[in-house]
C-alpha cells in the first residue's frame, strides 16, 4: 500500500520540491540588496573553473597563497568540468561516480556552484534522470547536532513535501544529496569508530547518520556531492571518495566577464579592468567571485560619488573603502540619513569596534562562523548585525519558523582579516595596547609593535596571518579615511620608515620565497617600492648581473618575474649567472613557467 502511494505521489511531490529550490536558489542577494530588487542567479552566473584531480590531501598554507599560486598557474591542459557534469565519468573510465569531493578556498564560488546545479536541475535544464535533489549546508545540520533523525526523518524534516507524499523508500529513486561547507561542520564524524548503518528508517544521532552516508553503508543507491575548503578535506577518507575536484575561480577572461556583466556601461566596464590589472594584487584576489563583487561595490561608489576620482590601489584600500561603502548604505537606508552625513556615527564605530574584536578573537581560535552567544559576547545586537549584511552574511533569513538558532559569518575570510587587523590597529592607536602579545602593557613604542606584527606573522608555518600583516601594515598608511573611528592620532613618516627598514632587514635573510612575496606585499602596502625600482632599472638596462645580488635583492627579482604575466610563457633561464644557488632562487619561478629555456637544463628546455 505504501509503496504504491510512494509512486502515486512521486511527481507531484517532485514537482514540489523543484518549486521550493526555485524559490530557494533564484534570486543571489549580494550585499545590502536593493528594495525589491535582488540579483537573479542567472543573469550574474559566471562559469567557474572546475577541474577534475588533485587530491583530498590537507593543504594548510592560508588560503590567499593557494590563490596567488593558482593566478600564476600556467593553463594546463586539466581536465576542465562543467557543473551540470559533476556526476559524469570521465572517458576511459568504467566505475560509476558515487562520492564527488569539491574542494576550494573561501568564497571562491562553491556554494554559488550547487545552487546553479540544483537551480538547473528545479528548471528542466539539467540532470533530468535525477529525481530528487537534496541539498544541504552544515551551518544547517550544526543547528540539528543534539537531536536524533533516520536518513528518511531528516529528509522530511528539511523537505516537507517529501513528508507529505508519503515518501519513505528513497532507494526507489535516483537521488542526490549535497554537503555543503565541510569546513564549517561541527558534527564529530568519526570513521573509524562508528557503527554500521544501513536502515534508512532507523534513528541515530546525527554525526553517526553522515559517516554512514558519506560510508556508503547507508543508501549506497545516492550520489553525494560534498564541498570543503582545502584544510578540512582529510576529513573524509580517500577511499570514500570517488572523484576530487577543484574549483579554481575566475580565469582571467572570466574576471572581465563578470565586470562586464555588472557595469552595463561599456566605457565604465572598460575602464575598472584595466585599473584592476595594473594593480597586480587586486587583479590576483579577483580570481575570488565574492572579491570581484567588493571590488565592483566600491568601484562603482567611487565612480559614482568622485566623478574622474582616485580609484584605490591596495589592498587596505579597497577595503577600508568596502566599509565606508556599508556603513554609508546602512546609514541612509535604516538610519534614514542623507548620503552626505559623516559616514562614522557613534552607533556605526561601536558597531565596526564590535565587529572587530568579533573577527580577531575568533581568528585566533580558528572560527569563520559563529552562533549567536559570540555575538553577544563582543556586544552585538543580533539585529544589528545583519543590517550590516555585506560585511556579516546572516543564515535562515527565510526559514526562520524551522531554526531557532542563527549562523553568522563573514562574507569572506579576508573580510574577517581586514576587522581583525583593523581591531588590533585601532585599539593600539587609541589605548597604546598590542593585542598580539601575549603580557599586553600600555608602553609600546609603535617601532616595536610593527616589528612584533611582522616577526609573528613570519613565525607562522603555513602563512596564516600573511594577510592580516598586509592589512595592519596598510592600515598605517591609510590613517585620513580612518579618522572617524580614531581617538588619538596616527603613526608619523619616521615611523613608516622604520617600519620599511625593518621589512628590508627581514628581507635580506634567507625567507622562503612565499614569505618574501607577501613581504614585497606589505612593501606595496607602506607605499615603498624602491627595492622593486631599483631592481626594474637594472632588469630595463640590461645591466642586472645576479652574480652580485643580495638575498633582498634576490626576492625583488623573484617578485617582479612572478608578477609579470609575460614572462611566464617562456621564461629564459639563460640571462641569469649560471650559479647553483640563481637556479635556486629561481625555482618558483620555473615551476609556474609554460617553457623554461636554459643550456644548463639537460635537453637545453622543458615544459614546466
Amino acid at each position: 500500500m505504501a509503496d504504491h502511494l510512494q509512486s502515486k505521489f512521486a511527481p507531484l511531490c517532485k514537482r514540489e520540491l523543484k518549486a521550493q529550490l526555485k524559490k530557494k536558489f533564484q534570486c543571489v542577494f549580494e550585499g545590502i540588496a536593493k528594495a525589491g530588487s535582488p540579483t537573479l542567479l542567472n543573469q550574474i552566473y559566471t562559469e567557474l573553473y572546475i577541474t577534475e584531480g588533485g587530491t583530498a590531501e590537507v593543504n594548510e598554507e592560508h588560503e590567499v597563497r593557494q590563490i596567488e599560486t593558482a593566478s600564476r598557474k600556467p593553463d594546463r591542459p586539466e581536465t576542465t568540468i562543467r557543473q551540470e557534469d559533476i556526476f559524469k565519468a570521465s572517458p576511459g573510465r568504467d566505475e560509476p561516480i558515487r562520492t564527488v569531493l569539491t574542494k576550494g578556498v573561501a568564497g571562491i564560488g562553491k556554494t554559488v556552484l550547487t545552487q546553479k546545479y540544483s537551480l538547473d536541475w528545479a528548471e528542466d535544464k539539467a540532470n533530468q534522470d535525477i529525481q530528487f535533489i537534496f541539498p544541504f549546508t552544515f551551518r544547517e545540520l550544526n543547528v540539528l547536532k543534539e537531536e536524533k533523525f533516520s536518513l528518511v526523518e531528516l529528509v522530511h524534516h528539511f523537505f516537507n513535501q517529501t513528508n507529505e507524499s508519503g515518501i519513505c523508500r528513497l532507494e526507489d529513486f535516483q537521488v542526490v544529496f549535497i554537503l555543503d561547507g565541510l569546513d564549517e561542520c561541527r558534527l564529530n564524524l568519526d570513521f573509524n569508530k562508528t557503527k554500521i548503518l544501513t536502515e534508512t528508517r532507523k534513528s541515530t544521532s546525527l554525526d553517526e547518520l553522515l559517516t554512514n552516508l558519506i560510508r556508503g553503508n547507508l543508501l549506497p543507491s545516492a550520489r553525494l556531492w560534498i564541498t570543503t575548503r582545502p584544510a578540512a578535506a582529510n576529513q573524509i577518507p580517500p577511499q570514500c571518495v570517488d572523484m576530487v575536484t577543484e574549483v579554481r575561480g575566475f580565469t582571467d577572461p572570466q574576471k572581465e566577464e563578470y565586470f562586464r556583466k555588472r557595469f552595463r556601461d561599456e566605457e565604465q566596464a572598460s575602464r575598472i579592468i584595466s585599473h584592476i590589472k595594473k594593480a597586480r594584487s587586486l587583479h590576483i584576489m579577483c580570481h575570488i567571485p565574492v572579491f570581484c563583487w567588493i571590488t565592483a561595490t566600491v568601484l562603482e561608489d567611487v565612480l559614482e560619488t568622485r566623478e574622474g576620482g582616485e580609484l584605490p590601489n591596495t589592498l587596505t584600500e579597497m577595503y577600508i573603502h568596502f566599509l565606508v561603502v556599508q556603513a554609508k548604505v546602512k546609514k541612509v537606508k535604516y538610519d534614514g540619513g542623507a548620503e552626505t552625513d559623516p559616514h562614522w556615527s557613534p552607533e556605526s564605530r561601536k558597531m565596526i569596534e564590535s565587529l572587530g574584536k568579533l573577527a580577531f578573537d575568533q581568528l585566533q581560535k580558528g572560527n569563520l562562523i559563529f552562533y549567536e552567544p559570540d555575538l553577544t559576547e563582543c556586544g552585538i545586537d543580533i539585529r544589528a548585525a545583519s543590517v550590516y549584511s555585506g560585511v556579516f552574511t546572516q543564515i535562515f533569513k527565510e526559514e526562520k519558523q524551522l531554526y531557532q538558532n542563527k549562523v553568522f559569518c563573514f562574507v569572506h575570510l579576508s573580510v574577517q582579516e581586514f576587522l581583525a587587523a583593523l581591531h588590533v590597529h585601532l585599539t593600539f592607536i587609541n589605548s597604546g595596547l598590542n593585542l598580539l602579545e601575549e603580557q599586553q602593557t600600555s608602553s609600546e613604542t609603535e617601532k616595536y609593535f610593527y616589528q612584533c606584527a611582522v616577526d609573528k606573522a613570519l613565525q607562522s608555518p603555513n602563512g596564516h596571518l600573511d594577510l592580516f600583516l598586509r592589512f595592519l601594515l596598510g592600515l598605517k598608511t591609510n590613517q585620513t579615511r580612518l579618522q572617524g573611528l580614531m581617538t588619538q592620532t596616527g603613526s608619523s613618516s619616521k615611523s613608516n620608515q622604520e617600519a620599511v627598514q625593518y621589512i628590508k632587514e627581514k628581507l635580506s635573510e634567507n625567507l622562503s620565497a612565499e614569505k618574501s612575496i607577501n613581504l614585497f606585499h606589505c612593501l606595496n602596502e607602506l607605499n615603498d617600492r624602491s627595492l622593486l625600482e631599483e631592481i626594474q632599472q637594472s632588469l630595463s638596462s640590461g645591466r642586472l648581473s645576479t652574480d652580485k645580488l643580495s638575498p633582498a635583492q634576490w626576492s625583488a627579482l623573484v617578485f617582479i618575474l612572478l608578477s609579470s604575466e609575460k614572462d611566464l610563457d617562456v621564461f629564459n633561464l639563460n640571462k641569469y649567472s649560471a650559479s647553483e644557488e640563481a637556479l635556486l632562487r629561481l625555482l618558483p619561478v620555473v615551476k609556474v613557467s609554460k617553457k623554461v629555456l636554459s643550456d644548463r637544463l639537460e635537453q637545453g628546455s622543458f615544459k614546466g
